[in-house]
């Protein structure tokens, strides 16, 4: 008897668990109501933009470079100050070459030589002269041959100095030995020390950078843009450049290069553009330039735009092939209808995009599933 009862429990078990899954089952297989919320279009101005990383370069950098080989004993300026063109900015030693310093001396010693045999020759004929005893067309030779060993004696006496120091007597102020700037601008860069040996450029060696020169007000963007977008760019367009280290501050650019090459770069087809950047004023200051050659910037670039265009959410749309579909809503708040009516897109911007044919104002449509009810 207790056998049977518990066979009989066991039985009414299984099919409570049997039953209550089916019914479990069957609810959560029924559809569900799905809710969306509506949307209408609306009248704006809509534009697609590209945005391009880069940096902001002087347009005229210059690497003053000495005219002599030597050493550095003075460095007049630091990096950061204004130098004017013309103005001294490093002071040089020169070594001398043994072969030419040698050559030098001995031309000295050559023309002392020439020197006092042609004063001894000038004051002998000098003499006969003043007695009348030599015509004056003789005095003459002899007196011009003095001053030509004289000419002689100085010419080689500066070159000895020029040879052995870079500098002479007649030339101190235009010396080689002095390193002038060659524009005025802020000096970006002296990469030398007092102590330094540099040499000036040749065939076979670019020389050494004493300097390095720009004029802070006249900058450029430089960046890379996509193969993708590229073809939408013009000579002349405007930009709005956003410095990294400056973000409170904008400024405007007009597009000026376009290069004709591509370049690689991780795979991907880029082309370099500069544009020459309009500073204000009160953005440069004398020694400390608020806006410094090679900060990381950003330009942005309007590629197409359209203004008073009817616009509604891009998320909005069905896109099936080449056609594109909304789906207007009907019926009452409560039970909507919706109609998949096809219509004609035009300029995106990546989050509303132009309607040109198929909506009006006054219409609603489906947007986004809000969600599904039971």
């Amino acid at each position: 008897m207790k056998k049977n009862l518990l066979r009989y429990a066991m039985i009414i078990l299984v099919l409570v668990l049997f039953l209550g899954t089916f019914v479990f089952l069957y609810f959560n297989s029924r559809p569900k109501a799905e809710r969306y919320e509506t949307l209408s279009p609306t009248v704006m101005d809509l534009s697609k933009t590209t945005i391009v990383t880069g940096k902001i370069e002087p347009r005229d950098e210059v690497a003053v470079k000495p005219q002599i080989s030597g050493i550095i004993t003075e460095l007049l300026k630091e990096a950061g100050q204004r130098v004017e063109a013309g103005e001294v900015i490093a002071k040089l030693k020169v070594i001398p070459d043994m072969n030419q310093l040698a050559s030098a001396e001995s031309r000295v010693r050559l023309s002392r030589v020439n020197l006092e045999q042609a004063r001894t020759d000038y004051d002998r004929q000098k003499t006969l002269y003043d007695k009348g005893l030599i015509s004056a067309n003789e005095y003459e030779k002899v007196r011009q041959a003095y001053d030509q060993a004289r000419e002689e004696a100085a010419i080689a006496q500066e070159q000895l100095e020029l040879t052995r120091d870079g500098v002479s007597a007649s030339n101190a102020s235009s010396s080689n030995t002095l390193v002038r700037s060659t524009i005025s601008g802020i000096i970006l860069d002296i990469p030398v020390k007092v102590g330094n040996s540099v040499i000036l450029t040749n065939t076979f060696n670019e020389g050494t950078t004493i300097a390095s020169v720009a004029d802070m007000s006249n900058l450029i963007f430089r960046g890379n843009i996509d193969e993708t977008d590229v073809g939408r760019l013009s000579v002349g367009m405007p930009m709005q450049i956003t410095i990294g280290a400056l973000q409170d501050l904008r400024f405007s650019a007009a597009l000026e290069y376009i290069s004709p090459k591509a370049t690689s770069n991780g795979g991907a087809n880029q082309f370099e553009i500069k544009a020459a950047v309009a500073i204000p004023a009160d953005s440069t200051g004398g020694s400390a330039p608020l806006i410094r050659s090679g900060y990381s910037a950003t330009a942005r670039i309007v590629l197409e735009s359209a203004a008073g265009v009817l616009a509604i959410p891009e998320s909005a749309i069905e896109f099936a092939g080449d056609s594109t579909f909304v789906y207007l809503v009907g019926g009452t708040a409560s039970n909507p209808t919706y109609t998949r009516t096809p219509v004609a897109i035009g300029l995106s911007d990546g989050v509303n995009i132009e309607i040109r044919q198929g909506l009006t104002a006054h219409d609603r449509i489906r947007g986004n599933l809000i969600v599904k009810e039971d």
